[in-house]
């Protein structure tokens, strides 16, 4: 079966689906990494979030969040996460290509996981701040600025 791209804000995801698009999060970030926090922090509820994701088989092997960042108007990518069977096979790179392509002429701000650093690199992000540990895993914040269609 063929992978498919989808995107919806929370109200419009199935939520059997929602509920996948949760425990993928959970699994990856609180359960495989070891931080017990509160992956459900209210931001997939804002009118404006959107939720990306991959899907094969009727399984979530995907997602990535994204917000607008009220501060400037900018943009924010967050909760990049791949299911253990499914990483390796670009799935979210192309969820990145996605949720960037909809930041068109909007600077786009995420919070990357330190090791992860050189992979949003590709996606031309840059570091842009001092380095922080959050739930102790380090961090470093991020931002790029996503050309114009016409530029």
């Amino acid at each position: 079966m063929t992978v498919q791209y989808r995107s919806s804000p929370v109200a419009g995801i199935d939520p059997v689906r929602l509920y996948d698009l949760l425990r993928l999060r959970v699994d990856v970030f609180v359960v495989e990494q070891e931080c017990p926090y509160p992956e459900l922090d209210g931001r997939d509820l804002e009118p404006d979030a959107v939720m990306l994701w991959a899907e094969e088989d009727d399984q979530v092997l995907a997602t990535v969040r994204l917000l607008v960042d009220h501060a400037d108007d900018g943009m924010r990518i967050g909760r990049v996460a791949t299911a253990a069977a499914a990483r390796g096979r670009g799935l979210a790179a192309d969820l990145m290509r996605v949720a960037l392509e909809r930041c068109a002429g909007r600077l786009v701000r995420l919070d990357a996981q330190a090791h992860l650093e050189g992979w949003y690199a590709r996606f031309e992000f840059v570091v842009d701040g001092p380095g922080f540990l959050e739930d102790g895993i380090p961090h470093v914040p991020m931002s790029r600025s996503v050309p114009d269609a016409t530029d």
